[in-house]
């Protein structure tokens, strides 16, 4: 469901999917049996004349870990992607959960500008500072610039993934149009 979840995300983005075809070290691994099951949701690898790179990774093993970083990095030449680290930040919640001991917690893409520790962030109907900011790895971090993912804390509920994430200058003003929405 997962998959499922992420191909449709992507498609409604309109955006290409690079494959990891993850546990090849295993013998009972089967590339091709990923391949045909991603073709019936319109995911075809370049070598049977789609748009997807697959690529065969172990995460455990740490093979093939370089092929997927070069495949992510010609897709981003190719679609000469850039992004503006000024300014202030917007992004999108990429998932989100209601944590006992820390209250709302929202994952962050940042795509253009800088989060820092303390911005005001507008997520959907929810706001907030931002109290705590942790990258990927749980360490507290200051700030974050494009493509770099982020859980946030100090938001007033949790958001839904997919939300747009905007800083604003007032605190007064993200409250009022997270109530107007």
């Amino acid at each position: 469901p997962q998959t499922i979840e992420a191909i449709q995300h992507a498609k409604a983005a309109g955006v290409p999917v690079v494959v990891a075809v993850n546990k090849i070290d295993k013998p009972e691994a089967d590339p091709d049996r990923v391949k045909n099951e991603l073709s019936q949701y319109g995911i075809l690898p370049e070598e049977w004349g789609g748009e997807s790179q697959f690529v065969h990774v172990s995460a455990k093993a740490g093979t093939g870990i370089d092929d997927l970083l070069d495949a992510i990095l010609l897709q981003a030449e190719v679609l000469e992607l850039k992004a503006i680290r000024n300014g202030m930040a917007s992004g999108a919640v990429i998932e989100s959960f209601l944590d006992k001991g820390r209250g709302p917690v929202a994952t962050v893409l940042v795509r253009e500008g800088t989060l820092h520790k303390g911005d005001i962030v507008l997520c959907g109907f929810e706001y907030g500072r931002v109290r705590a900011m942790r990258n990927e790895l749980g360490q507290e971090v200051l700030e974050a610039g494009p493509s770099i993912p982020v859980e946030i804390l100090g938001l007033s509920g949790v958001p839904a993934a997919g939300d747009e994430v905007t800083v604003v200058r007032d605190e007064k003003k993200a409250r009022e149009v997270a109530l107007y929405r």
